[in-house]
């Protein structure tokens, strides 16, 4: 039974792409130049993609495709693949031991925050939709990426394009509602401590 669940797990990490494939595109279409050879970017302001759910990192991708998220660098990198690129590449990252952070020192209330949320403002936590230490999960068909150990300023600089509104594509503007909640405080001390997961 547990080994059954672990490799659903293994098998959503995944998805359906050809991870073989996947390391030689992502070498040539220059993924790991600026993500790393195993999906840890050593700059801050560059996601980690290393065990990361395929599902979500194709739709991230077909998001710069069409629009619907913008980032002038990864607009031109993603125009020009195609599905089956996408789901070689992100099964190639997914296939990568999940990104791991290191945790410098505990803040109560962001760990708070992370594990409860809010009630009092309606304010869920992280962990109801990125699973127990950030590390993602999927329910109903919906991907919540993984999180924990992500890179921090890349992490800073996402929340604030939610609260600003700049950026708009996770389901159901979810991250939107949440990111406008939190004082900017508050989205610091997620920052470091979500990253040290």
């Amino acid at each position: 039974m547990a080994a059954d669940a672990a490799s659903d797990i293994g098998a959503q990490h995944a998805g359906a792409g050809d991870p073989v494939a996947g390391k030689l595109k992502s070498d040539s279409e220059r993924c790991q130049e600026c993500h790393g050879h195993d999906g840890n970017a050593e700059d801050s302001r560059i996601p980690k993609h290393a065990g990361q759910f395929a599902a979500y990192l194709v739709k991230q991708l077909q998001d710069f495709q069409s629009g619907a998220r913008r980032h002038e660098i990864m607009v031109k990198m993603a125009a020009d693949l195609t599905p089956a690129d996408m789901a070689d590449i992100a099964a190639y990252f997914a296939g990568q031991p999940v990104m791991q952070g290191r945790l410098e020192h505990e803040n109560p209330r962001a760990k708070s925050l992370f594990e409860s949320g809010d009630p009092a403002r309606e304010l869920a936590s992280c962990e109801s939709c990125h699973g127990k230490n950030g590390k993602g999960r999927v329910e109903n068909g919906v991907v919540y990426p993984v999180i924990g150990g992500q890179n921090k300023l890349y992490l800073r600089r996402q929340l604030l394009n939610w609260k600003l509104g700049e950026r708009k594509n996770s389901v159901e503007a979810v991250m939107n509602q949440v990111a406008k909640a939190l004082a900017d405080d508050e989205i610091e001390a997620l920052v470091d401590y979500v990253s040290g997961l």
